[in-house]
């Protein structure tokens, strides 16, 4: 038996729907915002705007289809099946979000704030959803893949992301560990710094380009296609037992980077995700570099 393809809608809360969580009722955060200067009027529209879009992208599948949905802080519970198409309403941050969790499936970005949103990752509007759909069903939806990092380690964890990795402590605080790369003939460097970030040619347009700006690094960002990260280590500190000759660089596809922890705990997550994060215990290793696995963004 062929099953049929399943569309998977993942969509977040609205800030609206994080106010009346918190507040209770409509008018309580209305009165909370109003004291303090804030009209509640527009986050209450943009709610609307992006419920419609959830309701207009539900309408278009087909009626031949299966389908779910599953919300941004379930999606490390929800299992995706290699025939689903996902549909993601939302920000550009919800689809690398979504990302991690999937294994090569067609993704289509849907924005429901057009001019607020970047529109990078989430390019087309609700009403184009269905012939997106057909589109997908008919030639497999090739559109653009884009290159993923990948953090493994030495007990075979694995995290995922699309725009970047970051390895350090969970607090921010400073990390103690060693970094080396796999085709290093010298020693690993012991460092002391607030963590390392790991990033793609996607995350170059955010976190990642934050770094390379302030570094004043040399080296050139890869293009969201490009089969190559960039690194850099935040806040490196000197010190008689550690070093910052290492605090950036790139990787090509077949390079990793190798980091030891010397911190009683790190962690390792992807995409501002820390929820979901891989633990890196003192002696543990961690190895970084291009995934295997590629988004593919649809249309």
């Amino acid at each position: 038996m062929i099953l049929s393809p399943r569309v998977v809608l993942v969509h977040r809360r609205t800030d609206y729907e994080e106010l009346i969580a918190r507040h209770g009722t409509h008018g309580q955060a209305e009165f909370f915002l109003a004291a303090r200067g804030h009209d509640l009027r527009e986050t209450a529209e943009r709610h609307e705007r992006s419920r419609a879009a959830l309701a207009e992208a539900t309408a278009a599948v087909p009626l031949n289809w299966r389908q779910a949905r599953v919300e941004r802080t379930d999606l490390d519970r929800f299992l995706f099946g290699p025939e689903d198409v996902v549909v993601v309403v939302g920000q550009d941050g919800l689809v690398a979000n979504a990302a991690k969790y999937l294994t090569g499936q067609p993704v289509i970005g849907v924005d429901t704030d057009p001019g607020r949103n970047p529109g990078v990752l989430v390019r087309h509007r609700a009403a184009q959803v269905a012939r997106l759909l057909r589109a997908t069903a008919a030639d497999g939806a090739r559109g653009e893949e884009r290159t993923m990092v990948e953090a493994v380690t030495d007990d075979a964890q694995r995290l995922l992301a699309l725009n970047e990795i970051y390895v350090g402590r969970p607090d921010h605080q400073t990390s103690r560990y060693r970094l080396g790369a796999d085709s290093d003939s010298d020693a690993p460097e012991a460092q002391a710094s607030s963590g390392l970030v790991v990033g793609t040619g996607t995350g170059a347009t955010g976190w990642l380009r934050s770094l390379w700006l302030t570094s004043r690094a040399s080296l050139a960002l890869p293009t969201p296609v490009d089969p190559a990260l960039a690194w850099f280590v935040r806040e490196a500190w000197p010190s008689p037992v550690t070093g910052t000759a290492r605090v950036s660089g790139t990787l090509t596809s077949d390079a990793r980077l190798r980091l030891t922890a010397e911190s009683e705990r790190l962690v390792a997550f992807g995409d501002g995700m820390e929820s979901d994060a891989l633990e890196v215990t003192y002696g543990q290793t961690v190895r970084i570099g291009v995934a295997d696995t590629r988004l593919r963004l649809a249309g």
